[in-house]
């Protein structure tokens, strides 16, 4: 276990693969219900997915990335570029109120599903109080990991691909096989 999360939040070695292949019994995915699975991130990471692909085609709202900036504790500039956005773009369509294309919406849902696997592993573990998965997740993101051959998990966030090697490594911190 890395010494990044204290010992009061170690998390349980629980899994939730039964709850990622269950069919969606949802009502179809809206503009509303995509912008708020953008910014409730537990919901994000335990949509399955199906219901990401819809709400990745339909675009999440520009705006939920001064959300997710918000909630991270970090400056917009500093999300944006981690997750390869163009700046000018996404303040346009959050001007217009315009969703974010499909490449850009698979980047912020991919972020918000990382806060909200970090969440559910915390809660997981019985003791959620006083952790806040989000602005963890941006101080870790930040940090070099042998894990990773020395890079930080924020060069990897730009890619669906380096998502899930990132995603797969919290996987790997909560099941205790860390390196």
């Amino acid at each position: 276990m890395p010494k990044t999360i204290p010992t009061s939040h170690r998390p349980a070695a629980r899994t939730t693969a039964r709850k990622a292949i269950q069919p969606a019994a949802k009502a179809p995915t809206t503009a509303r219900s995509a912008a708020a699975i953008a910014t409730n991130f537990q919901q994000a990471f335990h949509a399955d997915a199906m219901e990401c692909v819809r709400i990745v085609k339909l675009g999440v709202p520009a705006t939920a990335v001064d959300v997710l900036a918000k909630r991270m504790v970090m400056s917009k500039e500093k999300l944006v570029a981690i997750l390869g956005l163009a700046r000018a773009t996404v303040d346009r369509k959050a001007r217009e109120n315009k969703p974010l294309s499909a490449d850009e919406s698979s980047k912020v849902l991919g972020m918000a599903r990382l806060l909200g696997q970090v969440q559910a592993m915390i809660e997981e573990s019985g003791d959620p109080k006083g952790f806040n998965a989000a602005e963890w997740v941006a101080r870790w993101l930040e940090r070099p990991l042998p894990a990773l051959g020395g890079q930080r998990p924020a060069e990897l966030m730009d890619t669906p691909e380096g998502q899930r090697l990132v995603s797969q490594l919290v996987a790997r911190m909560q099941s205790g096989a860390y390196s």
